[in-house]
């Protein structure tokens, strides 16, 4: 069976990872992603960030499957190349800062009289009007001022960030589910439509029923570690060499865990009797299970909390979690071959379903790789075409 969205064509002007990582998420779904460069390429592409063998793993990491065509936009040779693409094509994705995209005459309003059933997907950092559109946007800027360094962490020390780029993250996983709604949309009414996404948006949302408390009820939150506050316990604890899990968020589980650890009068001990009752003493319950956690190792824990059904998993690095036996058993990493790097391995797609098997994974491309082919093939531009393009500044 094809992939679901093969024959979908998206035109990537987006850099980094915030107008990258929605569209590597398409790929894998089966759309053919054409990254259109500038001459200086992708900022991803610095080789400074996340280096690997004299390239960025940023790069090699979210632009998987794609192909790269590089048009000068400042160009008027290059922007009619752009729209003669625009054309044959179903999206536009961009993280352009706001004005940008009026300033290249690739705005949505000059698209959609190009194509109409053209769908335009803008990334920005706090939207495209408003006091603070010409902010940067930056990950640790969104993170810090959408709320999320004030919960992550632990109470009384420094701030600190999610350790993924999680709000540049946050602009792909919302500009792709907007995408594919514009598409779905467009099936029913023929027309593309304009899709916006904001970095600080989608961080709020994140925010999900954390954010229902302060803005219903006034509750500032503090941040956690790895506790729960409204859970006890359900946080790591300390083991001979290693740190474990356990949550118990059922009182089933509570008593389970109770079983397992074999302190006497634990189970009987009425400030313990119900989670209520351990959230308000959870500064007499806490000491006494991490006594009890540093006397086995991780394995043993593990191997005595998994027979007695007590929720509970190691605290991985990368090393033990690409070890985990869902990887292999979900095709959770994928290969490819990359000409100046060789052989990459990185994480594949979560999304399964049942009438598609494997994962598409070509190299990340080179800059300007597919100019030709794209040219010659797609748009069938004569050797001739394309060599005055070149020798223009339009394409390169």
């Amino acid at each position: 069976m094809p992939f679901p969205l093969q024959g979908v064509r998206v035109l990537e002007l987006g850099q980094i990872i915030a107008g990258t990582y929605g569209n590597q998420v398409l790929s894998d779904l089966g759309a053919e992603v054409i990254k259109v460069e500038t001459p200086e390429g992708d900022l991803g592409r610095i080789p400074s960030v996340a280096p690997y063998r004299g390239l960025s793993a940023l790069f090699l990491t979210f632009n998987r499957n794609k192909k790269s065509i590089v048009i000068n936009l400042k160009t008027d040779a290059g922007r009619e190349i752009f729209h003669e693409l625009v054309k044959v094509s179903d999206v536009v994705v961009d993280n352009f800062r706001p004005g940008v995209l009026e300033r290249l005459k690739v705005d949505y309003a000059t698209l959609s009289r190009i194509n109409p059933r053209i769908i335009q997907c803008s990334v920005t950092g706090f939207g495209e009007a408003g006091a603070y559109r010409d902010y940067p946007a930056l990950d640790l800027i969104i993170q810090a001022i959408s709320g999320h360094m004030a919960i992550t962490g632990e109470s009384g020390r420094p701030p600190v960030r999610v350790g993924i780029p999680l709000a540049d993250m946050s602009g792909g996983i919302y500009s792709c589910k907007g995408i594919l709604a514009a598409l779905y949309a467009r099936e029913r009414t023929g027309r593309g439509q304009r899709v916006e996404v904001s970095m600080f948006d989608a961080m709020l949302n994140l925010l999900s029923y954390i954010a229902t408390l302060w803005l219903t009820g006034g509750v500032l939150p503090r941040p956690p570690g790895s506790a729960h506050e409204y859970s006890v316990p359900w946080q790591a604890f300390e083991a001979k060499d290693g740190h474990i899990v356990v949550a118990t968020r059922q009182e089933g589980f509570w008593r389970k865990l109770c079983s397992t650890l074999a302190e006497p009068g634990l189970a009987e001990d009425p400030r313990f009797a119900s989670n209520a009752e351990r959230i308000a003493h959870r500064e007499a319950l806490v000491p006494r299970l991490e006594r009890i956690f540093r006397t086995r190792t991780v394995a043993d824990w593990l191997a005595r909390l998994r027979a007695a059904e007590v929720p509970a998993a190691p605290v991985n690095n990368l090393d033990g979690a690409f070890a985990e036996p869902p990887v292999a058993e979900r095709e959770m990493i994928v290969e490819y071959d990359h000409p100046e790097v060789g052989r990459v391995r990185l994480p594949g797609n979560p999304i399964k379903m049942s009438d598609m098997t494997g994962t598409p994974s070509q190299p990340a491309p080179r800059l300007g790789e597919h100019t030709d082919a794209i040219l010659r093939g797609l748009l069938q531009l004569s050797e001739e075409r394309i060599a005055a393009l070149r020798d223009s500044g339009a394409i390169n």
